[in-house]
């Protein structure tokens, strides 16, 4: 069996900027910036986000269609979930999902997460998983 871990994604978005905020909030460093787009990494995975083109505007995302359902950012401890929840989500006005942060016992003892979606509305996870 090789052993492998995921390297990259790629977001095609209405408002890259979202995701330079957010990205540059929980420690990701800029790779490289584009016209278009950038990439930004934390050591081990990188995120690429690129402004979708106009043509493609009018197509709309949904988490529960095929494709991509969620994007999830581990976290050291609940304390920085609940930060994050604070000082990021409220703080930038971001709506969020499921009344907020909380444990999720049904996927793991100990699992605690805040959920929220881009402008786009593809759905965001901020989580600590001991």
């Amino acid at each position: 069996m090789i052993k492998s871990h995921l390297y990259h994604a790629s977001i095609n978005a209405s408002d890259p900027d979202f995701y330079k905020d957010l990205l540059t909030y929980l420690g990701f460093k800029t790779i490289v910036e584009y016209p278009r787009g950038f990439g930004m990494g934390d050591g081990t995975v990188s995120l690429w986000v690129f402004k979708m083109k106009d043509k493609y505007k009018d197509v709309k995302f949904h988490r529960k269609a095929t494709g991509l359902n969620h994007l999830a950012f581990r976290v050291s401890s609940k304390k920085e979930v609940d930060q994050f929840h604070k000082e990021y989500l409220l703080a930038n006005r971001i709506p969020i999902l499921y009344t907020g942060p909380k444990e999720y016992p049904q996927y793991e003892h100990g699992y605690y997460a805040v959920y929220f979606e881009d402008p786009d509305r593809i759905k965001l996870e901020v989580v600590y998983k001991p």
